[in-house]
């Protein structure tokens, strides 16, 4: 392929204008709010476990002191009926019956209301557990909050010079033949992100083999408009002043 010194001259500013979108692309990707966003997205879903863990336990200690205060209340219903009756009876044999049923109703009821009261410190322990929970899960949310405001700012920031980049880019590029243009856009694919480097001082600056020998007097004995390759990277050769020749 043909093209002119300054054609072939043009390929290095598009370069550097390529390799500077690759370094804000890769800015964007790491940028440092990222890391502690993940770790703390870890650590809300490491914390939401644990929050479903202790609201199950509370329910759980709900559930049961509802069912103990409905025994409570059922006990109690019986002490009434059973008082109620004694109080209405003239039977010995009743009395001593009914006297018989409600020392052991209150008994029972003792025991009920004395695990009453161990349900309900479960219940209140489990309580503050969740509560506790609860503010770790808004601390976390407000450190995200602030982290991914932080990063809007810097990514907006590196997309004003994304775009800048990016016009800079297609104004370079309309200035290369399409033939060039394209020829460099498959070795730029294939090069890992650079398409054409400069032979300075008879080094290729894309892989920085130093040309010797036969590969030497080919580049140098080559027409000023030829297009050139590396011999060891197979990136377009710029020359210029400084390639030594």
């Amino acid at each position: 392929m043909k093209a002119s010194p300054a054609e072939q001259q043009e390929l290095l500013r598009l370069q550097s204008i390529d390799t500077r979108l690759q370094q804000l692309a890769h800015r964007l990707r790491s940028l440092p709010q990222s890391g502690p966003l993940a770790e703390l997205a870890a650590r809300d879903t490491a914390v939401r476990g644990r929050r479903a863990e202790a609201v199950g336990g509370l329910e759980d200690a709900r559930a049961e002191l509802a069912r103990l205060e409905s025994d409570v209340a059922v006990v109690e219903a019986r002490i009434a009926r059973d008082g109620d009756r004694l109080q209405h009876t003239s039977s010995v044999k009743d009395v001593a019956a009914l006297e018989a049923e409600l020392s052991a109703l209150a008994r029972r009821r003792s025991d009920l209301e004395d695990q009453e009261l161990v349900v309900m410190e479960r219940v209140e322990i489990a309580e503050r557990d969740v509560a506790g929970i609860d503010e770790e899960r808004a601390e976390i949310a407000a450190e995200i909050t602030r982290l991914e405001a932080e990063r809007g700012e810097a990514a907006s920031a590196l997309d004003v010079e994304r775009d800048a980049a990016d016009r800079d880019r297609a104004v370079v590029a309309g200035g290369v033949p399409e033939a060039l243009l394209k020829l460099y856009e498959q070795r730029r694919t294939r090069g890992a992100g650079v398409g054409a480097a400069l032979l300075r001082q008879r080094t290729c600056s894309g892989c920085t083999m130093t040309l010797t020998g036969s590969d030497f007097e080919t580049v140098r004995r080559a027409a000023s408009d030829d297009v050139l390759f590396c011999p060891e990277c197979d990136r377009i050769l710029v020359r210029t002043d400084e390639s030594g020749l």
